[in-house]
């Protein structure tokens, strides 16, 4: 078979033309915005108030318009791998790796047969949105003039990523599909591994659950830090006459609490490193003008489907038609030395939504476990807490049973039955702790065998694709906060999650201080001064610490001599790695390195003695990208949790900038007292609002930066008394 490319052009302005919506349409929304009732508090947050739950759904995407319709286009354009149509060209190839993993047809069949009520919170969903388009015809979407209910489900756990494209770069996916069908299969010569190891990726989320022996009230505690880029997110109250009572974060687009609590328990997930997909080698034959691939020495077709891909191009768009092509295992997403690699993962299913929502509603930790039952979460670790007293952390959620002879890690022969998934591991299988005799839980993206202390679980008794990463420098830091703490408090808490150690530089500082202590007497000289203030720091960022800068500078040049990341489950900055690279390292290099960043410092400000807060700046553009040196800016003491601080502010210098600016880290963040009645604290990054001429653009940004957290709303009464603005959509 041939694969198909084609193109021709059609002009943007006629797609520029909105869908009217019809008569039935608009009365329907308008009736059940009546139904609807908003409150924005004096942060701006929105509660949202009615009788169903649907209704609340819709109140919820018109409050997530009204702040950031931008970023809810951005992420459905991206979950239906339809960026290029706005942004060109350049992002074309991962469309198409996403429409290869996630079908639409499918969403849309799952949405047919949907049960009613679940239909209903669709349908609410997509009703939201196009009644905000209907009644603001000001604003102009890039691509999506109508939402469809079925979008819903293609974006089900709140994470914006496909759970395996990393293993593969749209790169390789461009060099597969962009060549000559009769030369996919071949040998090609890319430089680049067909496992994506070198690309280093921003770490971050820290979950910890405190069990009420730990706490001064007796009641336990759930911290929520997720580590996103900054405004990823909106903070919202969730009220029905249908047992919906929650509270926290959304992520733009999405209809349930992705991170938060309800009037009895809460969970906060962090980015798992659990092995949920694999890459298949199909080895493969063509055979009258069709590929085959072989399988337990038989030969199978290979299943085809024409992906329209659609790409924007000055004031037109190129449609191009690509032949996909798909294994019993799954789409083919690259080739190497003559085997195409197929991609088998549980991306984009009906049951993870279902899973998200039945979280958000459940009361105790029977009604939580069962809804994580559906198994069908590929994205995430949970770690929970509940007004019973309950703490827990599931590592994972979907993990598919496999053969331990294999090596999960890279990818498998396709050719044999025997690399075949065995069923998915059922909920009690995978790694996890419930009420560990520590009194504590915490998960950094790190390990789960350390997450409890010495009520740990037992590394042994799980294969290792379970929980292929290590120790990182943030989970070392949690450990050592938690586990003798005593009394702890929401401030307390709050406290313990803000702290400012940076305990990467535990081993990376005597490193250094040996090969100065090796030195030459004219490096010696030369660097005497910066190392001892080094010597004398306390390790803790500060916007007023010199030290702080040096180390961020010299760690951050540090970080080029660490050894290629061999698995990407393995984390960016895992203390193994970082050991094997001070083991491999010149003593000299790590001299040269702060050399190198002291002139750095010298040439960008004519000193190196730089404050860390002179230079490491929170500021919030009006337009979200173009950051300047001469307008408003607050110092920040907060580093990147690379370092292995808890709160993370990854700041670089931007463009036309001389000082570095944060764009990710903290985001949402929430310490919660699970007791008779809720008792809760949060703070996000800047403000609730988008627009620059609000008080609420920027009215968070010195508690964010503080870790001065603002008390939750979380009953009526209590929002009613701090009402800033009611009203229906």
């Amino acid at each position: 078979m041939k694969r198909i490319f084609t193109s021709f052009f059609i002009l943007l302005p006629f797609l520029a033309i909105a869908q009217n919506f019809n008569t039935a349409e608009i009365a329907r929304f308008k009736k059940q915005a009546k139904a609807v009732t908003i409150i924005r508090d004096d942060y701006g947050t929105p509660h949202i108030y009615a009788k169903t739950d649907a209704d609340v759904v819709f109140g919820l995407m018109y409050t997530e318009c009204e702040d950031n319709f931008e970023g809810i286009e951005r992420n459905y354009l991206y979950q239906l791998g339809r960026q290029s149509e706005a942004d060109g060209e350049g992002v074309l190839y991962t469309d198409v790796q996403l429409q290869l993993i996630a079908d639409s047809a499918d969403a849309i069949k799952d949405y047919n047969n949907s049960p009613i009520w679940f239909k209903k919170l669709m349908d609410a969903f997509a009703d939201g949105i196009n009644y905000y388009l209907y009644k603001h015809p000001e604003v102009k979407p890039l691509v999506f003039k109508r939402f469809k209910p079925w979008f819903a489900l293609m974006f089900t756990d709140g994470s914006v990523a496909a759970t395996e494209t990393g293993r593969i770069s749209p790169g390789q996916t461009q060099v597969f599909y962009g060549r000559d069908a009769d030369k996919m299969g071949a040998v090609h010569h890319n430089p680049a591994s067909i496992i994506n190891t070198n690309a280093e990726r921003e770490t971050g989320s820290n979950g910890f659950a405190i069990s009420p022996s730990k706490t001064a009230s007796g009641h336990a505690l759930l911290y929520i830090n997720p580590h996103v880029p900054f405004y990823f997110r909106s903070e919202v109250g969730l009220n029905s006459d249908e047992g919906l009572h929650a509270y926290g974060a959304v992520t733009w687009g999405q209809f349930f609490i992705y991170q938060g609590f309800n009037a009895h328990c809460g969970w906060m997930h962090t980015s798992s490193y659990a092995d949920v997909g694999d890459v298949y080698m199909e080895k493969m034959v063509k055979k009258d003008g069709d590929w085959f691939y072989e399988y337990d020495g038989k030969l199978k077709a290979v299943r085809t489907r024409i992906l329209h891909m659609k790409i924007k191009k000055g004031s037109k768009l190129e449609t191009r038609d690509i032949m996909a092509y798909y294994t019993q295992h799954g789409p083919v997403m690259a080739a190497k030395d003559g085997r195409w690699l197929a991609l088998k993962e549980n991306n984009r299913t009906y049951k993870a939504l279902l899973e998200s929502w039945l979280i958000t509603k459940a009361n105790t930790f029977g009604e939580y476990k069962k809804a994580m039952d559906l198994l069908s979460n590929t994205s995430n670790n949970t770690v929970y807490a509940d007004d019973q007293g309950n703490t827990a952390l599931w590592y994972g959620n979907f993990v598919p049973r496999r053969d331990t002879a294999y090596n999960w890690d890279l990818p498998v022969d396709g050719s044999i039955s025997a690399t075949e998934w065995k069923g998915v591991h059922p909920l009690n299988e995978i790694v996890h702790v419930y009420n560990p005799s520590a009194g504590f839980i915490q998960n950094c993206n790190s390990t789960p065998y350390t997450s409890a202390g010495a009520a740990s679980p037992d590394k042994s008794k799980y294969p290792v694709y379970m929980s292929p990463n290590g120790e990182n420098y943030r989970a070392i830091n949690a450990i050592k906060l938690l586990k003798d703490a005593k009394g702890l408090t929401l401030d307390g808490l709050i406290a313990k999650g803000y702290d400012h150690y940076l305990a990467m530089f535990d081993d990376l500082l005597p490193s250094l201080f040996a090969a100065y202590t090796n030195a030459p007497d004219s490096v010696k000289s030369k660097l005497a001064e910066p190392i001892n203030r080094l010597k004398q720091w306390d390790r803790r960022s500060a916007a007023q610490s010199v030290a702080t800068t040096l180390a961020v500078e010299w760690g951050s040049l540090m970080m080029r001599s660490l050894l290629p990341l061999q698995n990407p489950a393995g984390g960016s900055y895992q203390t193994q790695r970082i050991h094997d690279m001070l083991q491999a390292i010149d003593p000299a290099q790590e001299l040269t390195y702060l050399e190198q960043a002291l002139a750095d410092l010298q040439a960008r400000y004519g000193s190196w003695k730089m404050q860390w807060g002179d230079i490491n700046r929170y500021q919030r553009p009006a337009n979200g990208i173009t950051f300047n040196d001469k307008l408003p800016s607050l110092p920040v003491g907060l580093t990147s949790s690379n370092f292995g601080q808890l709160p993370s502010f990854q700041s670089r210098i931007m463009p036309g900038t001389n000082k570095r600016y944060g764009y990710s880290g903290n985001s949402f963040i929430a310490a919660v007292e699970f007791g008779p009645k809720i008792k809760a604290k949060t703070i996000i990054t800047g403000g609730a609002s988008f627009d620059p001429n609000s008080k609420h653009f920027t009215d968070q940004a010195q508690g964010f930066i503080d870790g001065k957290f603002k008390d939750v709303l979380f009953y009526k009464e209590d929002v009613v008394k701090h009402a800033e603005k009611t009203y229906h959509p």
